[in-house]
């Protein structure tokens, strides 16, 4: 088959695959704030659970990046990961918040495990489409399930009055659907994706480019002046009742939905300075948050969908651009461990302030955050190329 087709194939089949897992986990994050809130948590409390979810699911991206990598099991791995995506329906038998905790970082863990494999497997497959365009049309289709999620999340709170149980039971059917286009996808799809073969050579961070960890740092230190959406939720969740939760955060996801695909496709005509504008962004939902009344809470939902729909498309396809394929999976563990440390600090940092009322505060941390960010960002645009400049 031709890699052209191949390339198209692998997209339509890695977004069903990334649609259904979208639709368990994005309905249930949609409503955890409100859930975790309905336990009587704080939002130092929310913004801390939720950012260690995150550096949770990212930090050991870096040991499933080393070890995919080494044992060239992608497809093992990342079917491994979409199948503890089980504890996001099991939420539905969660009593009290030491259960409800347990099974949000376990949903997490499911995206350490998967993210890196797939993401290479994914990158070996559209070779020759152009990566933005891949990961961006990729993103697209994730976000018909990160839109379908949160709907129905909310239809099935409107109709039941708001139970948490019902919404969180719906979720093991795409979890079923999911299982089932992951195995046609391993039986069907594997034999057409060249990857690496096994090899006795060792791989490891001197196979790096040194712009790789000045991009990731740059990167952590956007996410970490970045407000989650798990606080902007929170902040919405006295105001309103949990099913519009569920629709503020559809919204977001919409929002996400149409800037990956176009940030994409300008990433591939004006390469990692596009980068600016996603850092420059973040300021203004972390601090449109703090002015209060509802109004600011769907701006800043709204401004997250935009900023994070770029996150998860040209953010991703800089480590393919910026990395040698033999060493991709460590480059993404790595990547993705600094993402989400910066995303554990913007949790307990705007939890904390947001509890506390101090919206100066917050508006100041995060443009020193978003200017020391673009600082780096601005000398990988200066170094020389992976192929000259090398981790020692």
């Amino acid at each position: 088959m031709q890699p052209k087709r191949v390339a198209a194939i692998s997209i339509i089949i890695f977004g069903l695959i990334s649609l259904f897992g979208d639709i368990i986990y994005e309905g249930s994050r949609s409503i955890i704030s409100p859930f975790l809130l309905s336990f009587g948590a704080s939002a130092f409390i929310v913004g801390l659970v939720l950012g260690a979810g995150e550096f949770l699911g990212y930090a050991l991206r870096m040991v499933f990046g080393f070890l995919s990598d080494r044992t060239r099991s992608y497809w093992t791995i990342f079917i491994l990961g979409y199948s503890l995506l089980i504890a996001v329906p099991l939420l539905a038998f969660a009593g009290a918040w030491p259960l409800a905790v347990i099974l949000v970082l376990m949903e997490r863990l499911s995206k350490a495990v998967r993210s890196p494999a797939r993401d290479t497997v994914f990158s070996y497959a559209t070779r020759g489409i152009g990566s933005g365009k891949a990961f961006g049309i990729h993103e697209l289709l994730d976000q018909i399930g990160a839109i379908t999620g949160p709907a129905l999340v909310a239809a099935i709170l409107f109709t039941s009055g708001g139970n948490f149980s019902a919404a969180f039971s719906f979720l093991f059917v795409p979890y079923l659907l999911m299982v089932i286009t992951l195995l046609w996808s391993y039986l069907k799809l594997r034999p057409l994706i060249p990857l690496p073969a096994m090899t006795t050579k060792r791989t490891g961070l001197k196979q790096l480019p040194g712009e790789l960890a000045t991009y990731s740092a740059a990167v952590a230190l956007n996410a970490a002046g970045l407000v989650s959406i798990g606080l902007i939720l929170y902040r919405a969740s006295p105001e309103v009742l949990p099913w519009i939760v569920a629709l503020i955060y559809l919204l977001t996801q919409a929002v996400d939905a149409a800037a990956a695909p176009l940030a994409g496709y300008l990433y591939d005509r004006m390469g990692r300075k596009l980068l600016y504008l996603p850092f420059a962004l973040s300021v203004i939902p972390s601090s449109l948050i703090f002015l209060g009344g509802l109004e600011f809470v769907i701006l800043s939902a709204i401004f997250f969908g935009a900023i994070f729909g770029m996150h998860e498309s040209i953010y991703r396809a800089a480590v393919a651009d910026l990395t040698p394929a033999e060493v991709r999976g460590s480059a993404y563990g790595i990547f993705h461990t600094l993402y989400g440390f910066g995303f554990l600090i913007s949790g307990a940092v705007f939890g904390f302030l947001m509890d506390n009322n101090l919206a100066l505060v917050a508006v100041g941390f995060s443009i020193t955050a978003q200017a020391a960010a673009m600082v780096l960002l601005r000398k990988t645009l200066r170094e020389p190329s992976p192929a000259t400049k090398i981790i020692s």
